[in-house]
């Protein structure tokens, strides 16, 4: 699953983005509002982790907006603010539960899997690009029914290729999806990693899925 966190506190964020991790999520993490806000509406996150007090553009203003637009993404907010007029704010600017600071990562994490389990997943459970299958829920990936072992970054990076199939995506956004925006990675970083997922999705197969689109970036199968 993808998590968007969006928290101004820069050693919270890292806890939090290493705490999910753990647990076998993928996460995006920025500190501000307006940041928060173009992420949540350039990709498609499972849930989202939203502080109130950020700067730019604060969160309950964030939730509206993303909620007038249509954008249904479960939002998780977390704050120091615990008065009732806060709560029931948050929760009317269209957040999906409250999390009070301090809190245990366990409570987080558990507040956080019933969120994703109340409503729909923003992308399906298993995601297929022609003979290409990926199982999100076990991380399993095969193609033409060959079991294909992957790395961490190499299934994030496929996974993301996979929800837009056909699609030509540049370098900063793989880098930005798959990476974050708060990690500084070099373009020959992710040349090496393009370079080891395609030495397994395929090769040995007759037909290349991964391609190149020279100056513009790169697409998995045809559009």
């Amino acid at each position: 699953m993808r998590i968007l966190v969006v928290e101004d506190e820069v050693k919270m964020a890292d806890l939090i983005r290493k705490g999910l991790e753990r647990d076998h999520y993928s996460v995006m993490t920025t500190h501000t509002g307006t940041d928060g806000l173009a992420l949540a509406l350039a990709y498609p996150f499972d849930a989202i982790v939203l502080d109130v007090m950020l700067p730019g553009l604060e969160g309950f203003e964030l939730a509206k907006r993303l909620r007038a637009v249509g954008n249904a993404t479960p939002i998780l907010f977390l704050t120091a603010r615990d008065t009732e007029d806060d709560l029931v704010r948050g929760l009317d600017e269209g957040g999906d539960d409250y999390l009070t600071k301090p809190f245990s990562f366990r409570e987080f994490s558990a507040r956080l899997r019933a969120l994703t389990r109340r409503f729909p997943q923003t992308a399906p459970t298993v995601l297929r690009v022609e003979d290409l299958t990926l199982e999100r829920a076990t991380h399993q990936v095969s193609r033409a029914g060959q079991r294909i072992e992957l790395t961490r970054t190499e299934y994030l990076l496929l996974e993301f290729f996979m929800r837009h199939p056909g699609q030509v995506l540049t370098r900063d956004v793989l880098i930005d999806a798959v990476w974050g925006l708060s990690e500084s990675i070099e373009g020959n970083t992710l040349d090496t990693f393009i370079k080891l997922l395609r030495q397994k999705v395929d090769y040995g197969f007759g037909r290349k899925l991964l391609q190149t689109v020279r100056g513009f970036g790169y697409k998995l199968g045809q559009a």
